[in-house]
C-alpha cells in the first residue's frame, strides 16, 4: 500500500469515486453530490484558502486500485472552547476495512498537521461550515439527510485502534409532524396564547420576495444568540444575504420563521425540506436535466421530511417561550399544508445542553448519533474532552 497525493483531475476523480466504492453496498447509503465536495477543495469557491491549507491523499493498493481517502485542514480560526493551542483536522475519510490500510491514511494526516505546529487533530470535519461533512456516523444506521456524513459500522473500531478519543458527540433528533394526534406538549399551547394575545408579538414566514430583509433579520439574531460561543464568529450581513440567496431555489416559506417584538427580530426557526430524498436518484451528479428534476421534485412534494438547520433565540427572550409561541404557530400552516410528514433535527453537540433540551421538549425522540473524535499530536498537551456550554 501507498499514499498518493491529490494533485490533478485522476486522482480528483478517485477521491469521490472511493466514498462510493466504500458505501455503494448499503441500501441506506445517498452519494454527495460531487459539486459540494469539490467546492470544500476550490480555492476560488472556498474563502477558507485565504488564511488556511488544504492537503488530500489516496491509499492505494499494490494493484492499483484505490482503497481509501483522507483529507487535512489547518485553518487558523478553528478554535474550541478550552483549545490549548492550534488544532487542525481531517476529513473525508474513507477506507476498506483493514486497520492497517486505515493507520497509513491517519498518519498521514497526522504528520502533515504536525508538521504544521498543530497540537492535536480533529475529526471527521469540514474545510468549511459544520451543517455539512461533519462527525463520524456511530448510531442510526438510515438514510442521511442531505449535507450529513455516512460511512459504515466498522470506522468506530478503526478510530478507536489508533488511538482517537471522543471529543464530543452530535446527537440528531426527529419526530412527526403529520396528522390531528401528533401534538406539542401542552405548555407550548400555553406559551403560544400569552404571546398570541400581545400584538406587539407577531411570528412570521420567510418570504422570498422579500428576501433581503429576512436575511438581515436572520443576521440579527444569528450575532447575538450564537456568534458569542467559542468556534462561531459574527456574521456580516453580506454573507448572511448571500446564504438567503443560495438557499431561495429550494426554500420552502411555511418552514421558515422569525419572530419579531415591535418589529425587531427576536427569534428564528429555519428549516429546508431534506434534498436527500431527491439527491439519492442523482448519483451524484447535478446536471442540467437533474436541476430540472429537482425543481420538479420540489413542486410535487417528493420530500415529505424538513431538516432544521439553525435555532436561535436572542438573550433578552431566551427562556421566556417566545420560540414555542413561533413553533405552534408554524405548525398550524405546516399541519395545513399536509407535505411534510417528519422534522428531523440536525446535530446538535452534547456539549449543549441547552439545546438538547430544547429538541427534547418538542417531543423529539434521538435519530442517530455521530462522533468527532479528537487525537493529541503533541505529548506535552493531554486530552480534554470538549466542555459544557453554560
Amino acid at each position: 500500500m501507498k499514499i498518493v497525493p491529490v494533485d490533478d483531475p485522476a486522482h480528483e476523480k478517485a477521491f469521490l469515486q472511493v466514498h462510493l466504492q466504500v458505501n455503494q453496498q448499503n441500501p441506506d447509503f445517498v452519494q454527495p453530490l460531487n459539486q459540494d465536495v469539490e467546492a470544500v477543495f476550490n480555492p476560488e469557491k472556498n474563502k477558507l484558502f485565504r488564511q488556511g491549507q488544504a492537503r488530500r491523499w489516496l491509499l492505494q493498493l499494490e494493484n492499483g486500485k484505490f482503497a481509501g481517502r483522507i483529507a487535512a485542514f489547518i485553518n487558523p480560526k478553528y478554535k474550541s472552547k478550552g483549545d490549548t493551542g492550534a488544532v487542525g483536522g481531517f476529513g473525508f475519510f474513507d477506507c476498506i476495512d483493514d486497520q492497517e490500510a486505515a493507520n497509513l491514511l491517519f498518519n498521514t494526516a497526522a504528520g502533515w498537521l504536525r508538521e504544521n505546529g498543530m497540537i492535536a487533530m480533529d475529526g471527521p470535519i469540514n474545510f468549511g461550515e459544520r451543517d455539512k461533512f461533519w462527525g463520524m456516523l456511530a448510531e442510526g444506521y438510515q438514510p442521511p439527510p442531505y449535507g450529513m456524513n455516512y460511512n459504515p459500522p466498522y470506522y468506530k473500531t478503526l478510530f478507536e485502534n489508533y488511538g482517537f478519543q471522543v471529543f464530543y458527540n452530535q446527537l440528531c433528533f426527529r419526530m412527526d409532524v403529520a396528522g390531528s394526534a401528533t401534538q406539542l406538549q401542552p405548555k407550548f399551547y400555553e406559551a403560544h396564547r400569552k404571546f398570541a394575545a400581545d400584538p406587539a408579538f407577531q411570528a412570521r414566514m420567510v418570504e422570498k420576495k422579500n428576501l433581503e430583509k429576512y436575511a438581515v433579520d436572520f443576521c440579527k439574531i444569528y450575532n447575538e444568540a450564537w456568534a458569542k460561543h467559542e468556534g462561531n464568529k459574527e456574521m456580516p450581513e453580506r454573507q448572511a444575504i448571500a446564504l438567503f440567496k443560495s438557499m431561495q431555489a429550494i426554500m420552502d416559506e411555511k418552514i421558515a420563521w422569525v419572530t419579531y417584538h415591535n418589529n425587531e427580530p427576536v427569534a428564528m426557526w429555519i428549516n429546508i425540506p431534506d434534498l436527500n430524498q431527491i439527491f439519492r436518484f442523482f448519483k451524484g451528479e447535478l446536471n442540467w436535466l437533474n436541476k430540472l428534476r429537482l425543481i420538479y421534485h420540489l413542486k410535487t412534494g417528493t420530500c415529505n421530511r424538513f431538516i432544521g438547520i439553525i435555532y436561535g433565540i436572542v438573550p433578552a427572550f431566551q427562556g421566556t417561550g417566545i420560540d414555542y409561541y413561533m413553533i405552534v404557530e408554524a405548525e398550524k400552516v405546516i399541519k395545513k399544508q399536509g407535505r411534510y410528514k417528519e422534522l428531523e433535527l440536525l446535530w446538535q453537540g452534547d456539549f449543549n445542553q441547552k439545546m438538547l433540551n430544547i429538541s427534547r421538549n418538542l417531543g423529539a425522540t434521538e435519530s442517530r448519533r455521530l462522533i468527532t473524535w479528537r487525537y493529541m499530536l503533541d505529548p506535552n498537551h493531554s486530552f480534554q474532552r470538549h466542555p459544557f456550554l453554560n
